[in-house]
């Protein structure tokens, strides 16, 4: 990789490809705790944990989650779907001490109390399902409405430790538990997006397609609405189940939603497909995935539309994902990156088009 084409906001940049036997495919969920690293092997069915951060190219796995052994990649093991069992894992979440996995094709998100000690480690709470042996969306197939207990396409996990929040992407809303469920197919307690748990009409105001979910030690809510090309924010995340956002990143206002907002090329305050955001000491990181790029916003802005402070990944603010050195392969430069985290002063990238994570430190 070059990593010059990372920018100045970063240095000590190095690519991690996950097992040398069995390299990453589409990583789309990374992160980071007590110095242990998660990654959603997505487009090979299984998660990995690392009991520490590798400094190297390529390290072998400490565990895997949904596959026995590290060549394994099918569907749900290329079998029925059960509690070991992984369908396109996505968001990942972890305080170091359990694990919390968005199964979205599975249609359901799995809880391991304590973190997993051998391959294929089943996990110990189903959500979205009422057991480990169904998957269908919202229970009994894309038809039905959605409920408290219901998933369909869950994308992205997020916990303070306590409560958790879903991304049920495929429901277009986010639903909230008071406290991380302990039971299969527990129901939530409030949601975000929706007027109630069966509701599957939206409006502008809504989040529309959400994605990924992150909160700061502040209370601060941001949520990843991919379809609208934005990232809305709750100043308080307690207010965000009865009202619309207070801020909007990358429109300036709920009704517009174009891509890039309708211009040719990016600028500092559009979006394009963006999947993920991060904060970071005082502002916030957003993760815009369709013009392969981060977003850096020194403070979390406090009007719509507002925009960045600095930019990683791309050469300006108008270069988008195609660019003169993407001409012979995409490997000099982050592609199509789907999830962003920090760990102290360090950056996880899962560059998934490019099938590898980037990591770097941000410079302070």
């Amino acid at each position: 990789m070059d990593y010059s084409t990372l920018g100045d906001k970063v240095t000590n940049s190095y690519v991690f490809k996950g097992s040398k036997q069995k390299p990453f495919l589409a990583p789309r969920g990374v992160f980071v705790a007590n110095n242990m690293l998660f990654v959603s092997d997505t487009g090979q069915n299984r998660v990995f944990i690392w009991h520490t951060i590798p400094v190297t190219e390529f390290q072998e796995p400490d565990v895997i989650l949904g596959q026995e052994v590290i060549e394994d990649s099918g569907r749900n093991s290329d079998s029925l779907v059960s509690s070991k069992t992984l369908q396109y894992p996505s968001g990942v979440w972890s305080d170091g001490k359990m694990l919390i996995v968005a199964d979205a094709w599975n249609h359901r998100v799995l809880i391991w109390h304590n973190i997993p000690t051998v391959n294929a480690q089943p996990a110990d709470v189903v959500l979205g399902q009422p057991d480990f042996e169904n998957n269908q969306p919202n229970v009994k197939g894309q038809a039905a409405s959605p409920r408290a207990d219901t998933l369909n396409w869950p994308y992205g996990v997020f916990s303070d430790g306590k409560s958790l929040w879903i991304a049920d992407t495929g429901n277009r809303r986010v639903l909230f538990f008071k406290v991380i469920p302990t039971e299969n197919f527990s129901k939530a307690d409030k949601v975000i997006g929706k007027a109630d748990f069966s509701t599957r009409d939206y409006e502008n105001k809504d989040p529309i397609w959400p994605y990924s979910i992150k909160i700061n030690k502040e209370g601060v809510l941001a949520i990843a609405d991919t379809q609208y090309y934005r990232i809305l924010i709750w100043k308080d995340k307690n207010e965000a189940p009865n009202k619309q956002s207070d801020i909007i990143i990358g429109q300036e206002n709920f009704d517009n939603s174009g891509q890039n907002q309708f211009r040719l090329s990016p600028e500092n305050n559009t979006l394009n497909w963006t999947y993920d955001t991060c904060f970071y000491e005082e502002g916030i990181l957003v993760n815009d995935t369709g013009n392969s790029r981060i977003l850096v916003f020194d403070k979390i802005p406090e009007e719509n539309n507002k925009g960045a402070d600095g930019l990683i990944g791309r050469p300006n603010f108008q270069t988008s994902s195609e660019y003169k050195g993407n001409l012979t392969g995409t490997q000099s430069a982050i592609y199509w990156p789907f999830s962003i985290t920090t760990h102290n002063n360090q950056l996880f990238i899962a560059d998934t088009g490019n099938h590898r994570l980037v990591i770097c430190n941000l410079k302070t």
